[in-house]
Protein backbone atom coordinates (compact mmCIF):
# COMPACT_ATOMS: atom_id res chain seq x y z
CA UNK A 1 0.00 0.00 0.00
CA UNK A 2 3.01 2.28 0.68
CA UNK A 3 4.19 2.46 -2.91
CA UNK A 4 0.06 2.97 -4.05
CA UNK A 5 0.26 5.66 -1.99
CA UNK A 6 3.80 6.90 -3.30
CA UNK A 7 2.64 6.58 -7.17
CA UNK A 8 -0.50 8.70 -6.53
CA UNK A 9 1.68 11.39 -5.11
CA UNK A 10 4.30 11.51 -8.10
CA UNK A 11 0.77 11.27 -10.44
CA UNK A 12 -0.36 14.35 -8.15
CA UNK A 13 2.38 16.68 -8.94
CA UNK A 14 3.00 15.96 -12.47
CA UNK A 15 -0.52 16.97 -13.05
CA UNK A 16 -0.92 19.74 -10.90
CA UNK A 17 1.92 21.13 -13.10
CA UNK A 18 0.12 20.63 -16.01
CA UNK A 19 -2.49 23.30 -14.97
CA UNK A 20 -0.01 26.53 -15.23
CA UNK A 21 1.77 24.66 -18.09
CA UNK A 22 -1.35 24.34 -20.01
CA UNK A 23 -2.08 27.95 -19.13
CA UNK A 24 1.23 29.07 -20.88
CA UNK A 25 0.45 27.00 -23.71
CA UNK A 26 -3.72 28.54 -24.16
CA UNK A 27 -1.85 32.27 -25.42
CA UNK A 28 -0.76 30.23 -28.76
CA UNK A 29 -3.93 27.82 -29.37
CA UNK A 30 -7.62 27.21 -28.40
CA UNK A 31 -8.84 25.39 -25.49
CA UNK A 32 -10.30 22.40 -27.68
CA UNK A 33 -6.97 22.26 -29.71
CA UNK A 34 -5.16 21.53 -26.58
CA UNK A 35 -7.35 19.60 -24.47
CA UNK A 36 -6.74 17.20 -28.18
CA UNK A 37 -3.13 17.74 -27.98
CA UNK A 38 -3.27 16.87 -23.82
CA UNK A 39 -4.15 13.40 -24.14
CA UNK A 40 -2.51 12.36 -27.18
CA UNK A 41 0.38 12.91 -25.86
CA UNK A 42 -0.55 11.00 -23.22
CA UNK A 43 -1.85 8.33 -25.67
CA UNK A 44 1.59 8.38 -27.47
CA UNK A 45 3.68 8.00 -24.49
CA UNK A 46 1.70 4.87 -22.99
CA UNK A 47 2.24 3.78 -26.84
CA UNK A 48 6.17 4.66 -26.67
CA UNK A 49 6.94 3.05 -23.79
CA UNK A 50 4.52 0.05 -24.42
CA UNK A 51 6.41 -0.46 -27.16
CA UNK A 52 10.10 -0.23 -25.71
CA UNK A 53 9.55 -1.68 -22.84
CA UNK A 54 9.34 -5.65 -21.63
CA UNK A 55 6.12 -6.97 -20.90
CA UNK A 56 5.39 -6.71 -17.30
CA UNK A 57 2.79 -9.37 -16.84
CA UNK A 58 -0.34 -7.04 -16.36
CA UNK A 59 -3.96 -8.37 -17.53
CA UNK A 60 -5.30 -7.55 -20.73
CA UNK A 61 -8.71 -5.46 -21.09
CA UNK A 62 -11.26 -7.69 -22.41
CA UNK A 63 -14.69 -6.55 -24.17
CA UNK A 64 -16.34 -6.43 -20.58
CA UNK A 65 -14.35 -3.70 -19.95
CA UNK A 66 -15.60 -1.73 -23.33
CA UNK A 67 -18.10 0.17 -21.42
CA UNK A 68 -16.16 1.44 -18.34
CA UNK A 69 -13.65 2.62 -21.09
CA UNK A 70 -15.65 4.57 -23.21
CA UNK A 71 -17.07 6.01 -20.42
CA UNK A 72 -13.74 7.31 -19.44
CA UNK A 73 -13.01 8.15 -22.86
CA UNK A 74 -15.67 10.56 -23.20
CA UNK A 75 -16.18 11.74 -19.91
CA UNK A 76 -12.29 11.92 -18.46
CA UNK A 77 -10.85 12.51 -21.79
CA UNK A 78 -12.69 15.00 -24.05
CA UNK A 79 -15.67 16.65 -21.16
CA UNK A 80 -13.03 17.18 -18.22
CA UNK A 81 -9.87 18.44 -20.21
CA UNK A 82 -12.22 20.78 -22.43
CA UNK A 83 -13.81 22.08 -19.34
CA UNK A 84 -10.52 22.63 -17.77
CA UNK A 85 -8.95 24.62 -20.39
CA UNK A 86 -12.17 26.89 -21.14
CA UNK A 87 -11.62 27.69 -17.00
CA UNK A 88 -8.10 28.16 -17.08
CA UNK A 89 -9.22 31.41 -20.25
CA UNK A 90 -11.16 32.78 -17.16
CA UNK A 91 -9.16 32.51 -14.22
CA UNK A 92 -5.53 32.42 -12.69
CA UNK A 93 -3.36 29.27 -12.98
CA UNK A 94 -2.86 29.31 -9.22
CA UNK A 95 -6.83 29.90 -8.56
CA UNK A 96 -7.36 27.02 -10.88
CA UNK A 97 -4.97 24.84 -9.57
CA UNK A 98 -6.31 24.87 -6.12
CA UNK A 99 -9.71 24.46 -7.61
CA UNK A 100 -8.84 21.43 -8.56
CA UNK A 101 -9.23 20.08 -4.73
CA UNK A 102 -12.98 19.62 -5.81
CA UNK A 103 -12.05 16.62 -8.02
CA UNK A 104 -11.87 14.55 -4.61
CA UNK A 105 -15.18 15.63 -3.40
CA UNK A 106 -16.86 14.45 -6.53
CA UNK A 107 -14.95 11.41 -6.79
CA UNK A 108 -15.56 10.35 -3.38
CA UNK A 109 -19.26 11.39 -3.37
CA UNK A 110 -19.26 9.09 -6.65
CA UNK A 111 -17.82 6.41 -5.20
CA UNK A 112 -19.96 6.75 -2.18
CA UNK A 113 -23.26 6.66 -3.84
CA UNK A 114 -22.46 4.67 -6.83
CA UNK A 115 -20.26 1.98 -6.04
CA UNK A 116 -20.70 1.63 -1.71
CA UNK A 117 -17.04 3.28 -0.98
CA UNK A 118 -17.39 3.69 2.42
CA UNK A 119 -16.41 7.72 4.07
CA UNK A 120 -15.69 7.65 7.29
CA UNK A 121 -16.13 10.94 9.44
CA UNK A 122 -13.01 12.72 8.95
CA UNK A 123 -13.82 11.98 5.17
CA UNK A 124 -17.13 13.94 5.93
CA UNK A 125 -15.07 16.55 7.93
CA UNK A 126 -12.11 16.55 4.57
CA UNK A 127 -15.05 17.00 2.23
CA UNK A 128 -16.63 19.81 3.98
CA UNK A 129 -12.86 21.42 4.42
CA UNK A 130 -12.33 21.14 0.42
CA UNK A 131 -15.98 22.31 -0.58
CA UNK A 132 -15.27 25.79 1.89
CA UNK A 133 -11.69 26.17 0.35
CA UNK A 134 -13.37 25.88 -3.19
CA UNK A 135 -15.86 28.45 -2.62
CA UNK A 136 -13.58 31.18 -1.38
CA UNK A 137 -11.41 30.73 -4.78
CA UNK A 138 -14.87 31.15 -6.84
CA UNK A 139 -16.55 34.24 -5.62
CA UNK A 140 -12.10 35.77 -4.88
CA UNK A 141 -11.93 38.98 -7.44
CA UNK A 142 -8.97 40.06 -6.40
CA UNK A 143 -5.89 40.54 -8.24
CA UNK A 144 -7.74 38.92 -11.87
CA UNK A 145 -7.72 35.43 -10.28
CA UNK A 146 -11.15 35.60 -11.64
CA UNK A 147 -12.91 37.28 -14.88
CA UNK A 148 -16.22 35.91 -14.45
CA UNK A 149 -17.60 33.18 -12.23
CA UNK A 150 -18.20 30.91 -15.28
CA UNK A 151 -14.02 30.50 -14.97
CA UNK A 152 -14.22 28.51 -11.49
CA UNK A 153 -17.51 26.88 -12.69
CA UNK A 154 -16.19 25.34 -15.85
CA UNK A 155 -12.86 24.31 -13.36
CA UNK A 156 -15.05 23.11 -11.14
CA UNK A 157 -17.14 20.94 -13.81
CA UNK A 158 -13.91 19.46 -14.67
CA UNK A 159 -13.27 18.14 -11.60
CA UNK A 160 -17.13 16.76 -11.59
CA UNK A 161 -16.42 15.06 -15.21
CA UNK A 162 -12.89 13.60 -13.80
CA UNK A 163 -14.83 12.62 -10.52
CA UNK A 164 -17.05 10.08 -12.63
CA UNK A 165 -14.14 9.68 -14.80
CA UNK A 166 -11.91 8.26 -11.62
CA UNK A 167 -14.56 6.11 -10.46
CA UNK A 168 -15.14 4.54 -14.12
CA UNK A 169 -11.63 3.87 -14.26
CA UNK A 170 -10.96 2.34 -11.05
CA UNK A 171 -13.60 -0.42 -12.90
CA UNK A 172 -10.63 -1.16 -15.09
CA UNK A 173 -7.90 -0.52 -12.24
CA UNK A 174 -6.73 -4.34 -12.82
CA UNK A 175 -5.33 -4.16 -16.35
CA UNK A 176 -2.28 -3.03 -17.81
CA UNK A 177 -2.34 0.86 -16.86
CA UNK A 178 -0.71 1.46 -20.31
CA UNK A 179 -3.40 -0.20 -22.37
CA UNK A 180 -5.69 2.00 -20.77
CA UNK A 181 -3.90 5.36 -21.00
CA UNK A 182 -3.15 4.51 -24.68
CA UNK A 183 -6.90 4.03 -25.64
CA UNK A 184 -7.77 6.59 -23.34
CA UNK A 185 -5.22 8.97 -24.99
CA UNK A 186 -5.33 7.87 -28.25
CA UNK A 187 -9.20 8.01 -28.87
CA UNK A 188 -9.94 11.32 -26.91
CA UNK A 189 -7.12 13.06 -28.11
CA UNK A 190 -8.21 12.39 -31.65
CA UNK A 191 -11.67 13.43 -31.63
CA UNK A 192 -10.44 16.63 -29.68
CA UNK A 193 -8.29 17.24 -32.09
CA UNK A 194 -10.48 16.73 -34.96
CA UNK A 195 -13.15 18.71 -33.78
CA UNK A 196 -11.05 21.75 -32.74
CA UNK A 197 -9.71 21.61 -36.37
CA UNK A 198 -13.20 22.08 -37.94
CA UNK A 199 -13.69 24.27 -35.66
CA UNK A 200 -10.69 26.43 -36.07
CA UNK A 201 -9.44 25.11 -39.40
CA UNK A 202 -5.36 25.05 -38.73
CA UNK A 203 -3.09 23.73 -36.42
CA UNK A 204 -1.30 25.60 -33.72
CA UNK A 205 2.16 27.18 -34.07
CA UNK A 206 5.26 23.38 -33.75
CA UNK A 207 5.67 24.78 -30.49
CA UNK A 208 2.74 24.68 -28.57
CA UNK A 209 2.33 21.01 -30.72
CA UNK A 210 5.47 20.21 -28.91
CA UNK A 211 4.21 21.35 -25.60
CA UNK A 212 1.17 20.04 -25.57
CA UNK A 213 2.24 16.84 -26.67
CA UNK A 214 5.02 16.84 -23.93
CA UNK A 215 2.79 18.44 -20.87
CA UNK A 216 0.25 15.45 -22.06
CA UNK A 217 2.84 12.82 -22.26
CA UNK A 218 4.07 13.67 -18.09
CA UNK A 219 0.86 15.41 -16.55
CA UNK A 220 -1.79 13.07 -18.02
CA UNK A 221 -0.32 10.08 -19.67
CA UNK A 222 2.61 9.07 -16.93
CA UNK A 223 0.13 10.66 -14.23
CA UNK A 224 -2.74 8.30 -15.42
CA UNK A 225 -1.09 5.33 -15.53
CA UNK A 226 0.44 5.61 -11.99
CA UNK A 227 -3.04 6.47 -10.57
CA UNK A 228 -4.76 3.58 -12.42
CA UNK A 229 -2.03 1.04 -10.95
CA UNK A 230 -2.75 2.76 -7.21
CA UNK A 231 -6.18 2.57 -7.36
CA UNK A 232 -5.63 -1.46 -7.78
CA UNK A 233 -4.74 -0.98 -3.88
CA UNK A 234 -6.42 2.26 -2.91
CA UNK A 235 -9.76 2.05 -4.65
CA UNK A 236 -11.10 5.22 -6.10
CA UNK A 237 -11.93 7.40 -3.29
CA UNK A 238 -8.70 7.12 -1.46
CA UNK A 239 -7.15 7.28 -4.77
CA UNK A 240 -8.86 10.48 -4.96
CA UNK A 241 -8.04 11.77 -1.71
CA UNK A 242 -4.15 11.48 -2.05
CA UNK A 243 -4.44 13.05 -5.34
CA UNK A 244 -5.96 16.18 -3.93
CA UNK A 245 -2.19 17.32 -3.28
CA UNK A 246 -2.13 18.21 -7.21
CA UNK A 247 -3.55 21.82 -6.60
CA UNK A 248 -1.09 22.69 -4.32
CA UNK A 249 2.01 21.47 -6.74
CA UNK A 250 0.32 23.63 -9.38
CA UNK A 251 -0.51 26.55 -7.56
CA UNK A 252 3.35 26.68 -6.41
CA UNK A 253 4.55 26.24 -9.54
CA UNK A 254 2.00 29.39 -10.88
CA UNK A 255 3.37 31.89 -9.04
CA UNK A 256 7.17 31.72 -10.48
CA UNK A 257 6.18 30.54 -13.41
CA UNK A 258 3.01 33.04 -14.48
CA UNK A 259 4.16 35.52 -11.76
CA UNK A 260 0.67 35.13 -10.26
CA UNK A 261 0.57 37.36 -7.11
CA UNK A 262 -0.87 35.23 -4.08
CA UNK A 263 -3.73 37.10 -1.96
CA UNK A 264 -4.98 37.03 1.30
CA UNK A 265 -8.23 35.38 0.19
CA UNK A 266 -5.88 32.67 -2.08
CA UNK A 267 -3.52 32.11 0.94
CA UNK A 268 -7.18 31.42 3.25
CA UNK A 269 -8.82 29.16 0.89
CA UNK A 270 -5.17 27.47 0.37
CA UNK A 271 -5.13 26.61 4.23
CA UNK A 272 -8.65 25.17 4.31
CA UNK A 273 -7.89 22.91 1.65
CA UNK A 274 -4.82 21.77 3.17
CA UNK A 275 -6.40 20.89 6.18
CA UNK A 276 -9.05 18.64 4.21
CA UNK A 277 -5.94 16.93 2.91
CA UNK A 278 -4.62 16.11 6.31
CA UNK A 279 -8.17 15.02 7.70
CA UNK A 280 -8.00 12.75 4.43
CA UNK A 281 -4.98 11.42 4.75
CA UNK A 282 -5.48 9.84 8.85
CA UNK A 283 -8.25 8.49 7.78
CA UNK A 284 -8.65 4.96 8.96
CA UNK A 285 -11.23 2.56 7.89
CA UNK A 286 -11.49 -1.08 10.17
CA UNK A 287 -14.19 -3.80 10.63
CA UNK A 288 -15.54 -7.18 10.39
CA UNK A 289 -16.10 -8.06 6.93
CA UNK A 290 -16.87 -10.90 4.48
CA UNK A 291 -15.19 -11.46 1.71
CA UNK A 292 -17.55 -13.04 -1.05
CA UNK A 293 -16.51 -15.70 -3.53
CA UNK A 294 -15.22 -14.71 -6.47
CA UNK A 295 -13.18 -15.24 -9.50
CA UNK A 296 -11.28 -12.90 -11.57
CA UNK A 297 -7.64 -11.63 -13.02
CA UNK A 298 -5.03 -9.36 -12.28
CA UNK A 299 -1.18 -8.79 -11.55
CA UNK A 300 -0.52 -10.09 -8.17
CA UNK A 301 1.57 -12.16 -5.29
CA UNK A 302 0.98 -14.90 -2.94
CA UNK A 303 -0.41 -12.82 -0.15
CA UNK A 304 -2.95 -12.89 2.68
CA UNK A 305 -5.66 -13.13 -0.20
CA UNK A 306 -4.05 -14.45 -2.96
CA UNK A 307 -3.75 -18.70 -1.59
CA UNK A 308 -4.45 -20.49 -4.50
CA UNK A 309 -2.67 -23.65 -6.31
CA UNK A 310 -1.94 -23.29 -9.66
CA UNK A 311 -2.66 -25.58 -12.68
CA UNK A 312 0.72 -24.73 -14.60
CA UNK A 313 4.03 -22.69 -13.64
CA UNK A 314 2.59 -18.54 -14.83
CA UNK A 315 6.41 -17.69 -13.68
CA UNK A 316 7.74 -15.46 -11.03
CA UNK A 317 5.46 -13.44 -8.20
CA UNK A 318 4.06 -11.07 -9.14
CA UNK A 319 2.75 -12.90 -12.08
CA UNK A 320 -1.14 -12.45 -13.70
CA UNK A 321 -3.64 -15.54 -13.93
CA UNK A 322 -7.38 -16.23 -14.03
CA UNK A 323 -7.78 -17.16 -10.25
CA UNK A 324 -10.86 -17.61 -7.46
CA UNK A 325 -10.95 -16.48 -3.91
CA UNK A 326 -12.84 -18.65 -1.51
CA UNK A 327 -15.46 -17.02 1.37
CA UNK A 328 -13.69 -15.76 4.19
CA UNK A 329 -14.59 -13.18 7.20
CA UNK A 330 -11.98 -11.19 9.06
CA UNK A 331 -11.32 -8.18 10.16
CA UNK A 332 -7.44 -5.35 9.21
CA UNK A 333 -7.15 -1.66 8.22
CA UNK A 334 -8.13 -1.80 4.61
CA UNK A 335 -9.17 0.14 1.66
CA UNK A 336 -11.91 -0.41 -0.86
CA UNK A 337 -9.17 -1.90 -3.18
CA UNK A 338 -9.84 -5.32 -5.80
CA UNK A 339 -10.90 -7.45 -2.67
CA UNK A 340 -12.24 -5.07 -0.25
CA UNK A 341 -15.43 -3.70 -2.39
CA UNK A 342 -18.17 -4.14 -0.25
CA UNK A 343 -21.36 -2.28 1.37
CA UNK A 344 -20.99 -1.00 4.72
CA UNK A 345 -24.55 -1.18 7.06
CA UNK A 346 -23.22 2.39 8.51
Amino acid sequence: MKAAVAWTLVAAALFGASAPAAKLLLAATSPLLLAGLLYLGAGLAALLIGGLAPRTGEARLTRADAPWLAGAIVIGGVVGPLLLMVGLERTSATAASLLLNLEVVFTTLLAALLFHEAIGRRGVVALVLIVTGAAILTFDRSAGHATTVWGPLAVAGACAAWGLDNNLTQKLSARDPLAVVRWKGLCAGAFSLAVGLLAHGRLPPARAILGGLAVGALGYGLSLALVVRAMRELGAARTGMLFATAPFAGALVSIPLLHERPTVALAAAAGVLALGVLFIARERHEHPHTHDAIAHEHRHVHDAHHQHAHDRDYGPEPHVHPHAHEPVTHRHPHAPDLHHRHRHKH
